[in-house]
């Protein structure tokens, strides 16, 4: 069975330097650069995003099945790094998450935990092939 999604956000760069105001289903963030870079600081810069997507889908997706299985997680944490090295245009990327779980779980509650953090689908999203295309508006 396929199931196709679709999602969309609009990035609009006016004004300032990088301060990039983006918007999806009615919501706004700003992307931004750090002073040193020639930004504002307003906002995270787009690879923390793209980290935050990691992160915060992978506790989403942890939370939904603690809650389905009855188990108190309260909180979880999820802490996404991510080392980048590039020689000429060749880059390695390596990205880590550390998930932090209270104590009181058993080892199988969190061994499972972790088997389902690897199944979050933003995570299934970096790990799968991906095609990027480019157009102009018309």
């Amino acid at each position: 069975m396929q199931h196709t999604s679709h999602r969309s956000v609009t990035a609009v760069l006016e004004g300032l330097p990088y301060t990039t105001k983006l918007t999806t289903r009615g919501l706004d963030l700003v992307a931004d650069e750090p002073l040193d870079h020639g930004g504002q600081d307003l906002g995270f810069r787009p690879h923390e995003l793209l980290l935050s997507a990691l992160a915060s889908c992978t506790a989403i997706t942890l939370r939904m099945y603690a809650d389905r299985k009855q188990w108190n997680v309260a909180p979880i944490g999820v802490t996404v790094s991510m080392d980048r090295t590039q020689s000429g245009a060749s880059i390695d990327t390596r990205i880590h998450l550390e998930i932090d779980l209270p104590q009181h779980l058993s080892e199988e509650q969190k061994a499972r935990m972790l088997q389902i953090a690897r199944s979050c689908p933003v995570h299934r999203t970096l790990e799968s092939p991906i095609q990027l295309s480019a157009g102009l508006k018309a």
